[in-house]
């Protein structure tokens, strides 16, 4: 707990504003070196102390002591689109609740994080065609198979460590990325059409296998196509992933088509590669295999929707059955209540129960 606690004093006080001889101040201290120590960790916090930390910043004793908050710990970067700052910090804020509670929850069930972590030998100057190489070979290397987009999420988790879970984002929010010092995490929102949240999957993905050399913005607005360049990498490491050459080729000679011809090849290829239609047609671009100007001439209104010949969507259920595991094995080793655990996911009792059913989890709550 002194850790925690240490921590969440640090980020309060930078919050503030206030230096480490100020807070020193404020609380009756000495020298800036005791405030180091409880920062760091290596000072215990007394219970006065303590005390004097919630009158002092102004937050509940729950801020300090909650083992599911990850303030001062966690950087995460989201994909957002017109979302205001208040309305961003309050779903962030959320967000931090599941991730936190997943890491505390997993550790006291002796499931430890991954002990390295995976990265990619790139940087900001590397070049677009070197993620894009790096991409095909991420799943080639990782055995994702001619449809990477349905093995992605699975291989994220079981063989990278990262959660990944599917949410009911506010409205704008796409995805995110969050890094921790020893977890990190992919938000998706599932309401998006297949397309979207495989794309948003492996464009995260490629932000958390990069963070230390090139961390992202914490918030990236997709309205902005262009993006900066460490987006513009990720875009093409996305699509390198999800639309392997291979997979591609497999659908012929694609400037040979007539346009009729290529937009109903485009369509078919998109729905059986779970992308979109648009993202497929630049994707063949950047391999060579259509021209630009052939591109461009594609009507946008063709490829909505990947033709219009894509099923209703049906999201996929919320979170992730590794979640939902490490929830369900907590309320069995009273590691968290029922209650606490409805109350974190945002549902009833009776529809936790049903979520553990949806991801083929066998746990049974005593109403």
């Amino acid at each position: 707990m002194p850790g925690i606690i240490g921590t969440r004093i640090r980020a309060l006080r930078k919050e503030r504003g206030l230096s480490q001889d100020g807070l020193a101040q404020l609380f009756g201290f000495k020298d800036r070196q005791t405030v180091s120590a409880i920062e760091t960790g290596v000072r215990r916090v007394t219970a006065d102390e303590l005390l004097l930390a919630v009158e002092k910043l102004e937050a509940p004793l729950e801020y300090f002591t909650d083992p599911f908050r990850l303030d001062g710990e966690a950087r995460f970067s989201w994909r957002q689109s017109g979302v205001g700052q208040s309305e961003l910090a309050e779903y962030e804020q959320k967000a931090s609740q599941w991730v936190g509670a997943y890491r505390a929850l997993a550790a006291q069930l002796g499931r430890p994080a991954p002990l390295m972590r995976r990265a990619l030998g790139l940087t900001r100057t590397s070049s677009f065609e070197a993620a894009i190489d790096a991409g095909e070979r991420f799943a080639d290397e990782l055995g994702l198979g001619a449809v990477p987009a349905q093995r992605l999420a699975a291989t994220m988790q079981d063989e990278l460590g990262i959660l990944v879970l599917m949410v009911d984002a506010y409205r704008g929010i796409s995805g995110a990325a969050c890094r921790l010092p020893e977890l990190d995490a992919v938000l998706i929102a599932r309401d998006e059409v297949a397309g979207r949240r495989n794309f948003d999957l492996a464009h995260e993905l490629f932000h958390i296998l990069t963070w230390e050399a090139m961390p992202p913005e914490h918030t990236e607005d997709t309205r902005d196509f262009g993006g900066n360049r460490v987006e513009q990498l990720a875009n093409n490491f996305a699509a390198a992933v999800l639309m392997p050459r291979a997979s591609l080729d497999a659908f012929g000679a694609w400037s040979e088509l007539e346009m009729d011809a290529l937009i109903s090849q485009l369509n078919v290829a998109a729905n059986e590669l779970d992308v979109s239609s648009s993202a497929l047609r630049w994707r063949l671009v950047s391999l060579g295999r259509l021209t630009r100007t052939t591109a461009q001439a594609v009507p946008e209104a063709a490829l909505r929707n990947n033709g219009g010949v894509t099923e209703e969507a049906v999201a996929p259920p919320l979170f992730s059955k590794p979640f939902m595991d490490v929830i369900g094995a907590s309320i069995d080793q009273g590691h968290i209540s029922v209650r606490r655990a409805a109350a974190l996911v945002g549902l009833s009792n009776e529809d936790l129960q049903d979520l553990f059913e949806a991801h083929g989890l066998e746990f049974a709550i005593e109403m």
